[in-house]
C-alpha cells in the first residue's frame, strides 16, 4: 500500500511517500519556491574558457551558470560531430542563448545548465530537438517497449524526441498524444517569452513541488493522497482532474486536530531515519559520514549475534544493511559516490547476492542509480544522480560550534 501525504504548514510545504507504512521518500519546498532544476533562462555568456572547454553564462543568479560543451552539442550522440568542437567555435561572449538548468547550485559553484532541453510530463519527457525514441528501462518487457517505440514515433513531429517515461505503460495512443500535445504547447510559449525577453532572466518555471510529485509519482499504485490544507488541496484536485481523473477519489483532505505528519507516524520515521547511527531491526546499525565528494557507510553487527554460524550471522546483517540501504539512500536523496564498508563475508555467492539485493531494491528509485561493485578493498561502490542539495542539507544547519565534526577539543593544561 502506497500513501502520499502532505502538510502545509508556515509557507512550507513537506511530502512524504510511504510504501507500506515505511518512510521512502520525503522532500520540501518553501511557498517562493527554491527549486531551480527544469526551470528555463535566458542567459547571455560571460566567459569562453576553451582550457575548461566550458563557458560561465550570466542567468541573472549570484553565480554565474556553468554550460559544459557537451551540453552545446546535438543532443542525439549519432548527430554530433566526430571530433569534438572547441568550446569557442560554439559560442562567444556577449552571445544570448536560451539554457534550461540541470543541477542546482551546489556550495560555492553556480548552476550546470544545457541547451538539450526537455520537459516532462505525466507519461513523457518531450525534447524538441533530440531525434530519437527512448523507453525507460524500468519497463522490461520487450513487447511494451516495442508498443511504446511505435507509439512515440507515430506521436512525434519533425526532429522531436521523446522518452516514454514508466507511468507510459499500458497507456493508450490518446493518452501518450494528449501529453505531447500539451508539451509541444509549452514550448512554444517558452519560445515566444525567450524572443520578448532581455537577458538575464526567467523564463519558465518548473511546477511547485506539489504538482511536480504529483506529477511524477501519483500513480494506480497509490491507494490516498492525504493533504492538510484546504486551498491547496482544491488547487491539487483541479490539477489532478487534468491529467488522472480517476484518481482524483484517492485525495483526501485531513482535519485531525494534531499535525497529518503525527498522524501518520512521519515525523518520528523522519528523526528515526536522519541520524548518523541508524538501527537495522536485527540489532545491528549503519553508520553514516558525508564528505564534499562522496558518502561513506559503514555496516555493523551492533546487538544482533545471529545463530553459531559467524558466516550465515555476517551475511544476514549484510542483508538487511543492504535493504536498509536502498531506502535510506532514496529517502536522503542522496547523490554522487556512495562507498559501503558491508562486514567481511568469506563466501563469493553471499557478496553476489548483496549486491542483487540492492539492484532489486534500488529500482524503486526514481532517481538514475548504479551499483558498481565491489572494489579490491571488499568496499561496495554506488553512484546516484545528484540533482539537487540533499534533504539533509535541508533539514539541518551545520553546528556552528563543531562544524559538523560531533566533537569537542579536550582542555589541556598549558
Amino acid at each position: 500500500m502506497k500513501q502520499l501525504i502532505v502538510h502545509c504548514k508556515d509557507q512550507v510545504t513537506q511530502m512524504a511517500l510511504l510504501e507500506h507504512g515505511r518512510l521512502v521518500e520525503y522532500t520540501g519546498e518553501r511557498a517562493e519556491g527554491t527549486t531551480l532544476v527544469g526551470s528555463f533562462y535566458k542567459g547571455r555568456v560571460v566567459n569562453v574558457l576553451p582550457g575548461m572547454q566550458a563557458a560561465f553564462v550570466d542567468i541573472g543568479l549570484k553565480k554565474n551558470a556553468f554550460l559544459y560543451v557537451d551540453d552545446c552539442l546535438h543532443p542525439h550522440l549519432e548527430k554530433q560531430p566526430k571530433e569534438k568542437p572547441s568550446i569557442t567555435e560554439l559560442l562567444k561572449p556577449g552571445q544570448e542563448l536560451i539554457v534550461q538548468v540541470m543541477k542546482e547550485p551546489l556550495g560555492g559553484k553556480g548552476a550546470r545548465v544545457t541547451t538539450h532541453y526537455s520537459l516532462p510530463g505525466r507519461f513523457l519527457v518531450y525534447m524538441p530537438s533530440a531525434d530519437y525514441i527512448g523507453v525507460s528501462k524500468k519497463i522490461e518487457q520487450e513487447s511494451e517497449r516495442s508498443r511504446l517505440k511505435h507509439l512515440g514515433e507515430a506521436i512525434r513531429m519533425n526532429e522531436e524526441g521523446v522518452i516514454l517515461r514508466t507511468a507510459a505503460g499500458d497507456e493508450s495512443h490518446e493518452a501518450l498524444e494528449s501529453d505531447i500535445q500539451y508539451l509541444r504547447e509549452l514550448w512554444l510559449k517558452i519560445q515566444e517569452r525567450a524572443k520578448q525577453a532581455v537577458a538575464p532572466c526567467l523564463i519558465h518555471h518548473d511546477r511547485n513541488v506539489i504538482e511536480r510529485y504529483i506529477r511524477d509519482a501519483f500513480n494506480r499504485e497509490v491507494q490516498e493522497l492525504v493533504i492538510d490544507d484546504e486551498r491547496q488541496a482544491k488547487q491539487l484536485l483541479a490539477y489532478v482532474r487534468t491529467f488522472a481523473p480517476e484518481l482524483s477519489n484517492r485525495v483526501h483532505v485531513y482535519r485531525g486536530r494534531d499535525s497529518v505528519f503525527e498522524r501518520y507516524g512521519v515525523r518520528d520515521k523522519l528523526n528515526k531515519s536522519f541520524q548518523r547511527k541508524t538501527w537495522l531491526h536485527s540489532g545491528g546499525y549503519l553508520v553514516w559520514d558525508q564528505t564534499e565528494a562522496l558518502t561513506v557507510v559503514d555496516v555493523n553487527t551492533g546487538k544482533y549475534t545471529g545463530t553459531s554460524d559467524l558466516e550465515e550471522t555476517v551475511y544476514l546483517t549484510n542483508k538487511e544493511a543492504a535493504e536498509e540501504l536502498a531506502r535510506l539512500i532514496r529517502l536522503r536523496d542522496i547523490g554522487g559516490i556512495i562507498i559501503v564498508d558491508f562486514i567481511d563475508m568469506s563466501s563469493e555467492e553471499h557478496r553476489e547476492d548483496i549486491v542483487h539485493v540492492l539492484e532489486e531494491h534500488m529500482k524503486r528509485d526514481r532517481t538514475k542509480c548504479l551499483v558498481v561493485g565491489w572494489t579490491k578493498l571488499g568496499l561496495l561502490e554506488i553512484t546516484r544522480k545528484k540533482v539537487r542539495e540533499q534533504v539533509m542539507d535541508r533539514m539541518y544547519t551545520l553546528c556552528p560550534a563543531c562544524e559538523g565534526t560531533g566533537k569537542k577539543l579536550n582542555s589541556f593544561p598549558t
